[in-house]
């Protein structure tokens, strides 16, 4: 029977190890996906599957046929010894492999999702501290950067605030120098930096795509204005940091659309949503408003 191809694209987000009790004192389930990225897909017009980090090999390579994308969020766990790591590589490689066969399939990494493409691409992990955590930072635009593919949807005036206003969230200590970037021959031939930023004493590097590959990283927290509300430093929710939300999420998902994965049947997408799942809200306090929690 013939499959019709839903206009949404559904998107996975990979789930991550729930380790740190500062982070989450209460936890209802050995991992987690923040609901902030949930909300980000969707608010572009997608649908999402949470992807757990206890399958098998067969189990993701079986998914990976029947989703458009992946999203590798922000968290706190081992880059090289997690469950996230070990399935964030499966996906990786079954990308490169789709792609170099005309299998059009897009990947999108988040502050540790950004640092995670670095480590998968080098083989190493060649990050450096910074201080750079609940800080709002404008984008240094890299001459040309504003005509990638990522960024030449974006309408100029929002480019502009990107780079003239402190609209981008950092909530991370560790980040790729340009230094090591430079260093690296593999980052270097993968990756094009689009934008760096700096903590007054390091250069990193905040968002960049690959040459070949339609994948993409961004160092800072697009999600975060719309949809976290934790009273810190770095947290911002002006209309151009909103905007600025939207059309990464929208970017991404018309490249999950190029997509040609998908379910065999509707039976089968239904059951994998992530609309079987309750968000847990967390209180005000918390680093994330809702999680998603699983076992």
């Amino acid at each position: 029977r013939l499959t019709v191809k839903p206009p949404n694209a559904p998107i996975c987000i990979l789930a991550q190890e729930n380790l740190d009790l500062e982070f989450d004192p209460h936890p209802q389930g050995s991992s987690y996906i923040p609901a902030s990225y949930v909300k980000y897909l969707e608010s572009a017009g997608a649908r999402v599957i949470p992807i757990r980090i206890n399958g098998t090999e067969e189990d993701y390579t079986k998914i990976f046929y029947q989703i458009n994308g992946l999203l590798l969020p922000g968290g706190n766990v081992d880059l090289q010894k997690s469950q996230y790591s070990r399935v964030a590589k499966i996906f990786y490689e079954l990308a490169i492999k789709a792609n170099d066969a005309l299998d059009y399939f897009p990947i999108w990494g988040t502050c540790q999702g950004f640092q995670q493409l670095t480590v998968l691409t080098s083989n190493k992990n060649l990050l450096t501290l910074t201080n750079s955590m609940a800080v709002a930072l404008p984008l240094t635009f890299v001459p040309g950067a504003q005509n990638s593919r990522l960024f030449k949807s974006f309408p100029k005036d929002l480019l502009l605030s990107l780079s003239e206003e402190n609209i981008t969230s950092n909530f991370h200590i560790w980040s790729l120098s340009v230094q090591n970037y430079t260093r690296n021959s593999k980052l270097k031939r993968f990756y094009k930096v689009l934008t760096t930023n700096t903590d007054g004493k390091k250069e990193f590097i905040s968002t960049m795509e690959a040459y070949r590959y339609p994948f993409y990283a961004v160092q800072w927290h697009p999600e975060k204005s719309p949809f976290e509300w934790i009273n810190k430093p770095g947290m911002i929710h002006s209309i151009s940091s909103i905007r600025a939300s939207f059309y990464t999420a929208s970017f991404f998902v018309s490249e999950a659309m190029k997509s040609q994965h998908h379910f065999l049947t509707p039976e089968e997408e239904e059951k994998a949503l992530i609309y079987n799942f309750i968000p847990v809200f967390k209180g005000l306090n918390s680093i994330f408003i809702q999680y998603y929690y699983f076992d």
